[in-house]
């Protein structure tokens, strides 16, 4: 099937690439003309595992391109996906200006019947707006379909290809047909298919991440408490994870969540809850905790160093928000680091991935190492933040050579702490 996709961010690469693995002919449109080079020339902007192979290999085959043409993009094709970005408003409300720039664009270029299938993150009711824009602007039979992604970063190809559920929102046969056809390469494998009514399906996507989000806050408010009486999390997790009902996933504490999803949507669940009259008082308190975990983090640090870090020097590992991505959206490092900055402390950094970006945010106020040893060298304390899997089995006696001070504030519980107070160390995790 033809099938064009318009955005090339995060989440269109990865529909674009995946598309045409399963054999689709694809084109990712995009208005951004040196994005679209770099692509072209095979120069991918953003990490994810396998990502560029898959690109690659389905350019060679000519069944992936990309283009800045959306009219030839959406003329060509019979469904056009909607993968543009929704970014946090100031009021913490989902903007849509992308998503409707994008639409009133096809609106003008629909030349017979198509499927349009959102696979921003949106508001509910955002789609029956689309629909009515398009209706208001075209005398020809198409369809609007929301699709919602559930793409963790990291292992977002195997996620596509193997996803728990496709959910498919739509009040048209005709269009449940064109996406059952779409992903019957997948379906073949698993039949997880949820076919239901379009609200339902855009509401499917923010109660997912918000209940995920509460999980994470809810440990980390318990492991808050285990600190107070002197519990262990780590326990209390592995204790509570053996009940079937609880399950294993989203139970560990740390510095908080971050990245382009859980912080965005969130809020505008909040949001648009409270436009209808809903106090969602836990996804709200999910939020709190969440925004207060990386302060409580912080002064952990400053009480070890009896209330003064002023002029000290701290090594960081881990500036993504996740390991296995270079993403840096709402990273919980970024607010460590800048509460740390305004305490008058220095900072040296390495992440595998994502020191380009770090660049983009903290310009010239922190030092860019090249690799995990240099961060270490004279900084008075370590600090883990993104647990990724070169800084899960260190030279701990490495790193005491090389620290000022035998310190490790561990923001992911990624190390053992009586290991290391016995190698002589000072470990703080969270809870532990």
């Amino acid at each position: 099937m033809k099938i064009c996709v318009i955005g090339t961010g995060y989440v269109g690469l990865v529909v674009g690439a995946c598309l045409s693995e399963i054999g689709h002919s694809v084109i990712c449109c995009d208005k951004d003309e040196n994005k679209i080079l770099n692509l072209q020339k095979g120069i991918i902007p953003i990490f994810e595992p396998k990502l560029e192979g898959l690109i690659k290999n389905n350019v060679l085959k000519k069944r992936l391109d990309f283009t800045t043409d959306i009219e030839q993009s959406v003329k060509n094709s019979k469904v056009c996906f909607v993968a543009v970005g929704t970014p946090k408003g100031e009021n913490g409300d989902c903007d849509l200006n992308y998503v409707m720039e994008v639409v009133d664009k096809i609106a003008g270029l629909i030349n017979e019947y198509k499927v349009i299938v959102n696979k921003s993150t949106v508001p509910v009711g955002t789609v029956e707006k689309i629909k009515e824009i398009i209706k208001s602007k075209v005398d020809v039979d198409f369809d609007v379909v929301s699709n919602p992604e559930f793409l963790r970063q990291g292992c977002a190809v195997k996620d596509f290809m193997q996803p728990d559920r496709i959910v498919i929102g739509a009040d048209s046969n005709r269009a449940i047909e064109v996406m059952k056809e779409i992903y019957a390469p997948i379906l073949e494998k698993t039949n997880n298919l949820f076919v239901t009514d379009i609200k339902t399906a855009e509401m499917i996507k923010y109660v997912s991440n918000s209940f995920l989000a509460t999980k994470i806050s809810f440990m980390n408010e318990v492991a808050n408490f285990c600190e107070k009486i002197g519990a262990n999390i780590h326990d209390v997790r592995l204790g509570i994870s053996l009940d079937k009902r609880i399950g294993d996933k989203f139970l560990f504490s740390g510095v908080g969540y971050g990245g382009s999803c859980f912080p965005k949507d969130v809020r505008a669940i909040i949001n648009t809850a409270e436009k209808y009259g809903c106090d969602m008082k836990i996804i709200s308190a999910a939020e709190k905790v969440n925004n207060k975990q990386k302060e409580l983090f912080v002064k952990k640090i400053i009480d070890k160093f009896e209330g003064n870090i002023k002029d000290k020097t701290f090594a960081v590992w881990g500036l993504s928000y996740k390991p296995d991505t270079n993403d840096m959206r709402e990273a919980p490092s970024i607010g460590i680091i800048n509460l740390l900055l305004e305490n008058g402390s220095k900072i040296k950094v390495f992440d595998p991935k994502a020191m380009d970006i770090a660049r983009e945010i903290f310009k010239e106020d922190i030092i860019y190492c090249k690799n995990s040893s240099k961060a270490l060298e004279g900084a008075d304390a370590l600090i883990l933040i993104t647990e990724w899997a070169e800084f899960k089995n260190p030279d701990f006696s490495k790193i005491k050579k090389l620290l000022k001070n035998p310190i490790i504030f561990d923001g992911r519980n990624q190390y053992n702490k009586e290991e290391l107070l016995k190698l002589g160390f000072d470990y703080i995790g969270v809870g532990i």
